[in-house]
């Protein structure tokens, strides 16, 4: 059974760009009859947003988005957590590391376009035998980072994109897992949960493409089997940039609170995504009413390999109903 997921994070609310990867990710499980589960990555405690999961759980419900069971808790995963640390620490796949603090926290959350930093040169590999060691010696509480196969070439089939190539020990190298407060860094907890909630099928922006190939590698060493991904072109506004705070407001909160039905949204984002009225035209549609109109028979092929590029005109459709 085809499982997807949707994983809002409380540290900002869900705006026009997240909510078409949800709404792709719960439209590709419901066509085919398959789940649709709801994880709330709250692991970013410093930046998350009081009221900001209530805001997002709301914001789906609001766009008919459905899931199935409860909602399950980055926040309430520790013990999962630590147990594939440990697990990869008796492989010696891991090693402390007590590199600066502004290393470390890049690994805080999920990363953005941009946001990759420059490679880590292995400063700390071989250093330390253990973390207690790199504790004293190093002055600071270690993170620990996944020691990646120097020269190794990672390889998956790409719903959307197609084959994907990368060599992430020379683009990346070593990157972190833990961090030094000891919780879970982004690419370990992504991946242990996808797999304990039986995740078929990833779907998000390709702005993660390159998280992929460290995740795929984590895979491979907790001898879990890795899903499926789709990675969606990503909404941009109309000066090539990622859709953010610094285009308006494009929360769907912005507009659910100023009378737009959510109807109207749901036609946009399937405009955008190649499945609106026949040529072209953008119309109102609720959630279900795309799923009846896709059917079981809906694939990826006609989804834009093109950045989607948010424009003044498209806020002015919204508000226009």
């Amino acid at each position: 059974m085809i499982r997807t997921r949707l994983a809002p994070s409380p540290t900002g609310a869900l705006h026009l760009g997240n909510a078409r990867s949800f709404l792709l990710a719960w439209l590709w499980a419901r066509a085919q009859g398959g789940e649709v589960v709801l994880r709330v990555e709250d692991l970013d405690g410093p930046r998350t947003k009081a009221g900001a999961v209530e805001q997002a759980l709301a914001d789906l419900a609001w766009l008919g988005l459905d899931w199935d069971g409860e909602v399950l808790l980055q926040s309430t995963r520790t013990e999962a957590y630590d147990q594939a640390l440990a697990r990869l620490q008796a492989a010696g796949r891991v090693y402390p590391c007590t590199c600066t603090r502004k290393e470390i926290e890049q690994a805080r959350s999920a990363p953005n376009e941009g946001d990759e930093g420059p490679r880590y040169p292995g400063s700390c590999r071989g250093r330390y035998a253990t973390g207690a060691q790199a504790e004293d010696e190093g002055g600071r509480a270690p993170a620990w980072r996944f020691r990646l196969e120097e020269g190794a070439r990672s390889e998956f089939l790409d719903t959307v994109r197609g084959a994907e190539e990368d060599r992430p020990a020379e683009r990346e190298g070593d990157f972190v897992i833990a961090k030094k407060s000891g919780e879970a860094a982004y690419q370990l907890a992504v991946v242990v949960d996808d797999a304990h909630q039986g995740i078929t099928d990833v779907i998000r922006g390709d702005d993660l493409v390159p998280s992929t190939h460290l995740q795929l590698a984590l895979y491979e060493a907790l001898g879990l089997a890795a899903p499926r991904f789709a990675h969606l072109p990503l909404v941009r506004g109309e000066d090539g940039r990622r859709l953010a705070k610094r285009h308006g407001d494009t929360r769907v909160a912005h507009y659910r609170e100023r009378g737009v039905s959510a109807e109207r949204v749901v036609g946009l984002l399937a405009g955008w995504s190649g499945l609106g009225e026949p040529g072209g035209e953008r119309a109102p549609l609720s959630a279900g009413d795309l799923l009846a109109r896709v059917g079981s028979g809906w694939s990826w092929e006609g989804l834009p390999r093109e950045d989607v590029v948010f424009r003044a005109a498209d806020d002015a459709w919204l508000r226009e109903g």
